[in-house]
């Protein structure tokens, strides 16, 4: 990857539709997502197309699928599948990978083998996967996630994935309280955690959090810039300048509208390079 020639690292796309046209989520949960985001974008991209739109425009992607069998009853697309399609477009794509948390060894083994097979690090949604972050129960995967040097991103806040539907479609938002998140950073502090999103209504706890920690970081993905919440825009400007990241939420929100409000957004120009690109080399890794 050069880069050099980037001008922009998205931390934060979706893979939605694997080779054999299976779909990540539901029908419902899909409609619903879209609806939430007021998108008329193609929902469900493969791999091959979010290589292709993001070269035309000379960034870089992460990439990923959230894996949630045992809480949603629907089958997950396949992290070794995306990674090894990714490894197709290496100019372009950083694969993440994602396990069910309730999958107990087999997951903590499926994390050792996704890094063997070329996975940059992991993803999780707690409210989606229905767990509670900091139970113990799951340190054994952040113990092999840290062990392999690669951050996890943990979905914070308020998701569209199932908004509007009786009950949320049964899916629990206290779940993605980044408080629950700042117990893990504090028991493994040599694991780089990227908090997903402005994380409303805990926007002030991930500020904070993230603040205190030195390894936790934040996306600013989900939300076009112009709605993001004044203390975040703040912060993002000043005492956590080196701790944000530039990710869209791909599909429903593109990176062009994600940067033509980001361009609007009261932030220093100095800082605007790292917030696009220097915080996610440093996080990723990349150089």
């Amino acid at each position: 990857m050069d880069l050099d020639a980037l001008t922009a690292i998205d931390v934060h796309t979706h893979v939605e539709q694997d080779a054999h046209g299976c779909y990540a989520l539901t029908d419902e949960l899909l409609d619903a997502s879209a609806q939430y985001f007021r998108s008329d974008q193609n929902r469900t991209p493969t791999v091959e197309a979010i290589a292709a739109h993001y070269r035309e425009r000379s960034m870089a992607a992460v990439v990923f699928t959230v894996d949630a069998p045992a809480a949603t009853g629907h089958p997950p697309l396949s992290s070794e599948e995306i990674v090894d399609r990714a490894a197709a477009f290496p100019d372009v794509l950083i694969p993440f990978g994602s396990v069910d948390p309730h999958g107990g060894r087999a997951s903590v083994r499926r994390v050792r083998t996704l890094v063997e097979r070329g996975a940059r690090g992991f993803k999780f949604h707690p409210t989606l996967q229905g767990f509670a972050p900091n139970d113990p129960a799951y340190y054994a995967l952040y113990d092999a996630i840290t062990e392999a040097g690669v951050p996890a991103l943990f979905h914070t806040g308020q998701t569209g994935i199932g908004a509007g539907l009786p009950g949320g479609a049964g899916l629990k938002l206290r779940y993605s309280d980044p408080m629950l998140l700042d117990d893990v950073a504090a028991d493994f502090p040599d694991l780089a955690m990227i908090f997903a999103h402005p994380s409303v209504p805990w926007q002030d706890a991930a500020i904070s959090i993230a603040t205190h920690k030195a390894n936790v970081f934040i996306d600013l993905s989900g939300w076009s810039p112009k709605y993001f919440p004044p203390q975040l825009v703040r912060a993002a400007g000043r005492q956590l300048r080196d701790k944000v990241l530039f990710g869209s939420d791909f599909p429903v929100i593109t990176p062009d509208r994600w940067l033509a409000a980001f361009a609007d957004l009261d932030v220093p120009d100095d800082v605007r390079p790292r917030i696009l690109k220097d915080n996610a080399v440093r996080v990723l890794g990349l150089r």
